[in-house]
This record gives C-alpha cells, structure tokens and sequence, in this order.
C-alpha cells in the first residue's frame, strides 16, 4: 500500500513538473514540484547521517539510540523548508548536511549576499533586497555572521601573492549604482585580467570604488607591486586622462595600449546619425591596417574628409595616436588579445 501511494505521488510530481515547465514557473522554489522531493532528500540524508553515527563504535558503548523526533525550518533561496528528523538519545549527533543551529541552507543565496556585500550594499539594504526576491526574512546578525565567515577567504584572496611578469593585462572599471540606506550611490568595480607566463588567463583583482579615476588605479597599480608583480608587458587600458602617467610611475617598462573599442565609441558621440556607417567604414583601415604606416596613411585620407565637419573627432585619433597604435609592433596573434575590437567593426 505505501509503495502505491508513493507511486501516485510520484505520478503527481512528473504532472505538476511538467506543467511548471511549460509555464516557465520555478521547478523548485515555492510551490514547485520538486519542493516536496528537495524536503525529502533532506531529511533522507540527515537520517542516514544519523543510523551511520550511531553505528558507529564509539557510540556503541553507551546504546546511544534514536529518541523521537525534532522539528526544524531551513530557509533556502527557494523559501522555507520544514524538516522532520530523528534525534539521538545522547545528544552527541552533529549533522554535517545541515548543523544543529544552521538555518540557512543556501550556498547560492551566501554567494549572493556576498556579491552584493561586497558592491557596497549595506547589510540592512541586502536583507529588504532578499525579502524581496525570496520572500525570506534575514536578520542583521545572520548577515554579519555569513559575511564574517566569508570575508576572510575574500580578503585571503585580494592579497594572495601575484606572479612577477604578465604578457598582458587588462584594466578597466565597470560602473553601477547601488541603494544605500534609502539612496543610490555610485560605484566602479575595477577589474585586473592578466595573461601569465603559461599563456592562461588569471584575475589578478577587484577592487571597489565610488568612481573612476587615475589617482585609484595609481592605489591600484601600487596594491598590485606590493603583491609581487614586478613588471607587464602590455597594459591594455582605456583613454582615462592620466592612467597612462599612472601605469609608468609604477611600471616604467610597460608598453600602454588604449583600447580601441572605447576610442570608437567615444568618437561616435560627436558623429551624426546619419554620417556613422560612413564614417566607421572609412574608419576600419585605420586600425585594421597591416601596418602602422598604412594605418597612419589611411588616418590622414580620414582626416582630410572628415577634420572639418568633425576637428573634436579627428584631433582624438591624433593625440592619443601613441597609445591607440602600440600594437602595430606585434604581431597578428598578439594583436587580438591587445586589442580586443569586435568582428565587424
């Protein structure tokens, strides 16, 4: 009989999992048809915790048995789970799946409330940002204790020790606002991607900021020093007034290559609407020329069609000529990475 019944739940779940799935609903948060299964699996595995505890030897000595059982609400990103689990008579069981006093049970949401962390939101603005999307509340001090447990993993890794020569490295920032105490504030992510000597990439840091600016990756580049990084050879950077001044204070050898894709878009910004796809195709044999006097040929024949309509355009192309044409002196192959330009453009 209790096979049958298993087999008509069963029979219910493949129906309503179905269902879900057609309709683009969640499979396994609240109300899916995976729930009641997640609910079982949970408390199988803490039951098989439990027999394999109280076989063993150590506990045989003292008939440590199961003694009832206890009630427990897990709150996952998927909402709240309620278990039913034995205990032991002894009271030495300590369950690895789920702790004694754990209530969280959501690796995924951790990696959330951390990532949130740390972009700068405050611990009360990530707990109504969880009320919110998961319908869970978490206190102030459940925060700060996961936070506190996995900070210093994070802090561990800001500071690990580098290698002392990349081939290439990439800096940029990304910006975003963030909600804080009831107002948005602004903040730059600065991202370091490196090239190693084995040719594999590594993400050398992040670091968090309110804004960008050339004084910060100054605090950058000297954070980077002191990890061990003696010297790169090609710094691919966008056209942030100073940030070349920045990089050869710190690194004097390293060649600055700006990035090609901002300086495009930045130009398209003063350039009409309806001159753009002339514009960008006369464009193209500038920086996808074979070499750099060909690419300064083609700059000059762009510079006598367009310097009158638009000087603002034209007069960037040639000021920054310097750091956009450093990778003319490499080849092919070297070429993609540093100046990573999209197909097409």
């Amino acid at each position: 009989m209790e096979n049958k019944h298993e087999r008509v739940d069963l029979e219910s779940i493949k129906k309503q999992a179905l269902e879900q799935f057609r309709s683009g609903k969640s499979l396994t948060g609240k109300g899916g048809a995976f729930a009641p299964l997640f609910k079982q699996f949970l408390e199988a595995a803490l039951e098989a915790e439990l027999d394999n505890h109280l076989s063993d030897p150590e506990e045989q000595p003292s008939s440590n048995r199961k003694n009832g059982k206890v009630s427990k609400t897990v709150k996952t990103s998927d909402g709240q789970v309620e278990l039913t689990t034995s205990r032991d008579r002894n009271g030495s069981f300590e369950p690895e799946n789920i702790k004694k006093r754990e209530t969280i049970l959501a690796d995924s949401l951790q990696d959330r409330i951390i990532g949130m962390y740390g972009i700068g939101m405050s611990l009360r603005d990530i707990s109504q940002h969880i009320k919110e999307m998961y319908d869970m509340d978490i206190s102030h001090d459940t925060l700060s204790s996961i936070t506190e447990r996995i900070m210093p993993l994070v802090k561990e890794w800001q500071s690990r020790p580098l290698d002392e020569l990349y081939c290439i490295v990439w800096m940029d920032a990304i910006h975003y606002k963030v909600k804080e105490q009831g107002k948005v504030k602004p903040r730059a992510v600065y991202n370091i991607l490196g090239i190693n000597l084995e040719g594999r990439k590594e993400l050398i840091g992040v670091y968090v900021s309110e804004n960008e600016g050339a004084n910060f990756w100054l605090s950058v580049l000297t954070d980077l020093n002191n990890r061990g990084v003696k010297d790169m050879l090609i710094a691919c950077i966008d056209n942030l007034q100073g940030f070349g001044q920045a990089i050869a204070s710190i690194f004097p050898r390293t060649e600055v290559q700006s990035c090609v894709v901002h300086q495009i878009r930045n130009s398209l910004k003063y350039v009409a609407t309806k001159d753009q796809k002339e514009f960008l195709e006369e464009l193209k044999p500038v920086y996808k020329a074979p070499t750099k006097d060909l690419a300064e040929v083609n700059l000059e024949k762009l510079s006598d069609k367009w310097a009158k309509k638009y000087p603002v355009v034209i007069k960037s192309w040639q000021d920054n000529w310097h750091k956009l044409s450093t990778y003319f002196k490499y080849t092919e192959d070297i070429r993609r990475y540093s100046v990573p330009w999209k197909q097409g453009r």
